[in-house]
């Protein structure tokens, strides 16, 4: 057998690849820890987003429009039912349609330059486009429609009705979030669609 051969052999049954290649590939999912990516929310029950939706809709009883949509946007359920998602969603459109069109962009801009005012306005244009796509169907979802019937038995907001298109026409509904959409923009500028899009914490 020639040394060549003999070569060729010991190759075949060695660990030929010694160097992880992926290592100095700097799009490669080695050089950074993909659980970064993962929301670190616990899942919310649907018991405890009742809860919440109550004390924002206390808020918006007293006048506090700003702290409602606070609240709204800082709890927002990751990690979590459909279900919850959805009764979220209705609570956050809810506060939207209670505020003026005269008090938006002073609204969002005394958030904007808050603690942590980027990335509330980032979650605020998550919940525009999810907002946007049930009513661009013409139809609640699902969940949306079990949300309906959780309200009405426990007294909760109308406006989880109004996203089943019971008491608004989605029409009316899409024109809010149209204009808040264009005000978002306006203070958070359009890298926030970007960073809407490509965040892996959904709503």
């Amino acid at each position: 057998m020639s040394i060549i051969q003999q070569q060729s052999n010991a190759t075949l049954t060695d660990n030929w690849r010694t160097i992880n290649i992926d290592l100095y590939d700097p799009e490669s999912s080695s050089c950074f820890d993909i659980s970064t990516l993962q929301s670190s929310h616990k899942p919310v029950t649907d018991a405890e987003i009742q809860a919440i939706s109550q004390q924002i809709r206390q808020l918006l009883r007293g006048g506090d429009v700003e702290g409602a949509l606070r609240g709204a946007l800082e709890f927002a359920p990751y990690n979590s039912s459909s279900a919850v998602k959805d009764l979220h969603l209705a609570t956050v459109v809810e506060v939207l349609q209670s505020i003026k069109a005269s008090e938006m962009t002073p609204l969002l801009k005394r958030i904007s330059e808050g603690e942590g005012g980027v990335d509330i306005l980032d979650v605020l244009m998550k919940y525009i486009y999810k907002g946007m796509a049930v009513y661009s169907s013409g139809k609640s979802t699902p969940n949306i429609r079990k949300s309906v019937s959780t309200s009405q038995s426990t007294g909760l907001s109308q406006m989880t009705g109004r996203l089943g298109g019971i008491n608004e026409s989605s029409g009316a509904a899409m024109s809010v979030l149209l204009s808040w959409h264009e005000k978002v923009i306006e203070n958070a500028g359009l890298a926030c669609i970007g960073r809407c899009m490509t965040d892996w914490r959904k709503v």
